[in-house]
């Protein structure tokens, strides 16, 4: 009974080891019909050819970046070198495998599918990727650029094909998906070099309104970053239940925003002051009878 199991086991272990052996030399031989004058030939055309293309694309890429940013922005300029890297890649790869005879149809249709079933699975960062590059090409939004989307505000930090990454001013990293920037409002504080500031100023009505005024447009000349072009502004804005309303309109640069309105309600307080001009509050009278 042994001897019967050890002259199967033996068997057993020849035929694998015949199996073996007869995948090693396929594979050997398959590995050596590659090897010959012809394919060498292909393969020092091949690296010739890519290095040409790349010495091509290292030459336009060079083109693109010497554009001043004045009539190509940076994010513009960084997706179009992503676009042809991209392009570079893809047709090194189809060079190669048409040159050794590689089926591309099959190549094609088995992408195809592959497609598909990604599509389906990642739709979500299909759509960020589509609407990345809408907010890349669009220029609305760059880096240093103030946003608020919803309601998150902070200083954009990086803007990428999937998301834009900002930073508040409590110094917290937000990531926005693309696609939220998109479909939604967007507000950028800092897409243009000046800004307007409007402050809302209440005075008594035992007041006279055309001094009221005149004290008024005096508060902007005691802002150091206050912009004299386009000129501030002062304006009447209606009578409320306990005051004259009126409007304090300045103009400054974004950056300057934090010191602008707090020098410019530094002024309006200083000004009504010297001028004996009281700012209506709510009092609370008691009177204690005996």
């Amino acid at each position: 009974m042994n001897e019967t199991l050890n002259s199967i086991g033996e068997a057993a272990s020849n035929a694998a080891n015949d199996l073996l052996f007869d995948k090693t030399d396929s594979l050997f031989s398959w590995i050596k019909s590659f090897i010959t004058w012809e394919h060498l030939f292909k393969f020092i055309g091949s690296v010739f050819i890519l290095f040409i293309i790349g010495i091509f694309f290292r030459i336009i890429a060079k083109a693109i970046r010497r554009v001043p940013e004045s009539k190509l922005p940076a994010q513009r300029s960084t997706v179009i070198l992503r676009f042809l890297k991209y392009c570079f890649y893809v047709i090194a790869v189809l060079y190669i495998l048409s040159l050794f005879g590689i089926n591309l149809k099959a190549i094609w249709g088995a992408a195809g599918i592959a497609g598909v079933a990604i599509g389906f699975a990642a739709q979500t960062s299909v759509s960020n990727l589509i609407s990345g590059l809408f907010v890349l090409t669009e220029g609305s939004i760059h880096v240093g650029d103030t946003i608020i989307v919803g309601d998150v505000t902070g200083i954009v930090d990086e803007v990428k094909l999937l998301s834009v990454r900002v930073h508040t001013y409590d110094n917290q990293m937000v990531r926005i998906p693309n696609s939220t920037i998109i479909n939604s409002n967007l507000t950028n504080n800092s897409y243009h070099n000046k800004r307007r500031l409007t402050l809302k100023v209440g005075v008594d009505y035992s007041t006279d309104m055309r001094k009221a005024l005149k004290t008024l447009q005096k508060a902007p000349s005691l802002c150091p970053t206050v912009l004299e072009d386009p000129a501030p502004a002062v304006w009447f804005d209606g009578f409320d239940a306990s005051s004259i309303n009126l409007v304090v309109a300045v103009w400054f640069k974004p950056v300057d925003f934090l010191q602008t309105k707090n020098d410019l309600y530094i002024a309006i307080k200083q000004v009504l002051d010297e001028a004996g001009i009281s700012i209506p509050f709510n009092q609370l009278d008691v009177k204690i009878k005996q």
